[in-house]
């Protein structure tokens, strides 16, 4: 070693610590591109300028295309597609980046404690490809806990305590063994709709599900399946969104004050 430096020349701790912090930094700019994959360029929501611009090595990575399990096809980003759907909803204020107030009904304005995320158009799906979330008439060799107050067929009142249904089923997921949703076929009507489990409680003393979230008129909004035997990760985005925004826009009495 003393060959090539002098005496004393050679720190190879200063060495170490200078490789550390070289790797460390370029880690810290890898990360960076990586995680800038979906959602950049950011837009202005005034001018909707793209900022920053995506050119530029400390940007955005270069497109990657990730194949997708289960014979789903494949992924490619980052594609530049902008998110082309228009929000219910108008600034409060005048000042850049404030607040946007429902237009129209609030419950569908896809905003605040309502929005959601754009997702994939296809169901979760079990490690053998099978679709997840499904209601227990299609789950087979499942069934609820006799131990355990059964759902179906008690009446969902919203939180007026109208009623606005009963639930015809239950839906489970097959992967972690527990219900994520109950169906309720609407009174008066051939419609079903699904509740998320974390916005009801069921009580066996009454025989019913409360829903606090919603009025019990305001059920027949809640969204609707394209398939009834199945849930895709768009459609859970838009469902636990509906009862979400149902939590601030419900009713007049939930809304923040206006000063």
């Amino acid at each position: 070693m003393y060959g090539f430096f002098p005496p004393g020349a050679f720190d190879p701790a200063e060495l170490v610590t200078t490789a550390f912090v070289l790797f460390f930094f370029g880690l810290i700019l890898y990360l960076r591109r990586e995680d800038r994959r979906e959602g950049y360029p950011l837009e202005d929501p005034i001018s909707g300028r793209l900022d920053p611009l995506p050119d530029g090595v400390f940007f955005r990575p270069r497109p990657k295309t990730f194949l997708l399990p289960h014979d789903e096809g494949t992924h490619t980003v980052p594609n530049d597609v902008r998110d082309s759907e228009t929000l219910n909803g108008a600034p409060s204020t005048a000042a850049p980046d404030s607040p946007l107030d429902p237009v129209g009904d609030p419950l569908l304005a896809g905003i605040g404690p309502g929005s959601y995320a754009r997702r994939a158009k296809r169901p979760d799906v079990t490690l053998h490809g099978l679709p997840k979330i499904v209601p227990l008439r299609v789950a087979e060799g499942f069934s609820l806990d006799a131990d355990d107050a059964n759902p179906i067929g008690m009446k969902v009142v919203g939180a007026d305590g109208v009623a606005a249904g009963v639930v015809s089923d239950a839906w489970i997921d097959r992967a972690e063994y527990m219900i994520r949703y109950l169906e309720v076929e609407l009174t008066g009507s051939a419609k079903k709709v699904l509740v998320p489990m974390p916005m009801l409680v069921v009580s066996r003393a009454k025989n019913a599900v409360q829903v606090n979230a919603i009025l019990g008129s305001q059920f027949v909004k809640a969204p609707t399946l394209e398939n009834p035997d199945q849930i895709t990760f768009d459609e859970e985005e838009r469902v636990v969104a509906f009862y979400g925004g149902g939590l601030l826009y419900a009713t007049a009495a939930r809304m923040e004050a206006r000063v």
